[in-house]
């Protein structure tokens, strides 16, 4: 079900967009420190993951800075291509832990053989979604989101399940995502 969203161009284009219009919603509010217009301050990323004919554009984390002297902060919108300062794409850090579940050691040698990423990088991962990520500031504040509490020894599959209103695939990783969207960003795009 979540296995082609991970090679698929048109599903990362559509990321990229969702990700500049959180920009321009953060743009347009302006500095929220001072009130100063903001000014672009994009940064180059080198995310591993994600269909081999992506262009540059999706090197590219969105950014800006004050113009204001003496405030000139730096102000970075969440995004749903970037899931804080993991290397890989988000939708990777997400899907493969929990394309990765299951009774057999066959199905994470597959995952490294088809996706080029280690055992150790899964576990890791795997690890973070269940430890790291509950004790996280952004999940404390956020897990109130939910009508059932979610499971974090089952994260991130449960995480996807809270969604599951969203039957096709897509849409559901776009729900996930776009929750996810503030961890790592140093201000909220306005109704995220």
């Amino acid at each position: 079900m979540y296995q082609t969203l991970l090679d698929d161009s048109t599903f990362f284009s559509l990321l990229l967009r969702f990700d500049r219009d959180l920009a321009a919603q953060v743009r347009q509010a302006r500095c929220p420190h001072c009130g100063g217009v903001l000014h672009s301050a994009r940064y180059p990323r080198k995310p591993r993951g994600g269909p081999a004919d992506l262009g540059a554009e999706h090197r590219v984390r969105q950014s800006f800075c004050c113009s204001e002297d003496g405030c000139r902060k730096r102000v970075t919108p969440g995004s749903l291509r970037f899931l804080g300062r993991k290397v890989f794409f988000s939708v990777w850090v997400l899907l493969l832990p929990v394309l990765r579940e299951g009774p057999t050691a066959s199905r994470l040698s597959r995952l490294e053989e088809v996706f080029k990423v280690s055992r150790r990088t899964l576990l890791r991962w795997r690890q973070w979604w269940r430890q790291e990520m509950p004790e996280s500031r952004f999940w404390q504040s956020r897990r109130g989101d939910f009508a059932t509490p979610l499971e974090p020894a089952a994260m991130p599959g449960s995480l996807l399940a809270a969604f599951a209103a969203l039957v096709e695939a897509s849409p559901r990783v776009q729900a996930v995502l776009r929750w996810l969207a503030p961890f790592g960003a140093t201000v909220s795009a306005p109704g995220i």
